[in-house]
């Protein structure tokens, strides 16, 4: 498959991130039992990934949504900006931000700063995906549905230059 000027080819199936997300939040669930739980899916790649997360819960948890990005393209501007930040209501509480995708650790690293300066009970971090070959930062990664390697990948949320967000399954590029 092709977007735009890139080869692509399937990498994940649908049924195995299905799988994932299964485990993942089964993990979650047992970890968070009887706590007042805030979810923080960063948009706009983990939206696709975070609803089905969230469905799989057997926990209720609030959702509150959080807008960092720090990508143009295939790659990281080195820069973060932030679109929508956490709000207030984390102060006190249980704190699990979602993310599609950690790699270099950059953006992870600056919610992690901004998060904390609201005062969170906890903090902890859910990805689908981590190129440990990639990550620069200093914290724990909590909650990882798959270690990959450091390819370029799109669909399930993740995207090139905007396109391929909606793809079923996780395409990454050709070599």
């Amino acid at each position: 498959m092709k977007i735009k000027d890139k080869e692509f080819e399937v990498f994940i199936s649908e049924e195995e991130l299905g799988a994932i997300v299964d485990r993942l939040a089964c993990r979650i669930s047992d970890d968070y039992a009887g706590t007042n739980l805030v979810v923080c899916p960063v948009l706009t790649g983990a939206y696709l990934f975070a609803a089905d997360l969230l469905r799989k819960l057997t926990i209720d948890a609030e959702v509150a949504f959080v807008k960092y990005s720090s990508y143009e393209g295939m790659h990281s501007t080195g820069k973060v900006s932030c679109q929508l930040p956490f709000p207030e209501r984390v102060k006190g509480r249980d704190v699990l931000i979602v993310e599609d995708i950690v790699d270099t650790g950059l953006s992870m690293g600056h919610l992690l700063q901004e998060v904390g300066k609201l005062g969170p009970r906890s903090v902890r971090i859910c990805t689908l995906f981590y190129k440990p070959e990639a990550f620069k930062g200093d914290y724990k990664v909590d909650y990882v549905g798959r270690d990959i390697a450091n390819d370029f990948i799109v669909g399930y949320g993740l995207d090139y230059d905007e396109e391929g967000r909606t793809l079923k399954e996780v395409w990454k590029t050709k070599n």
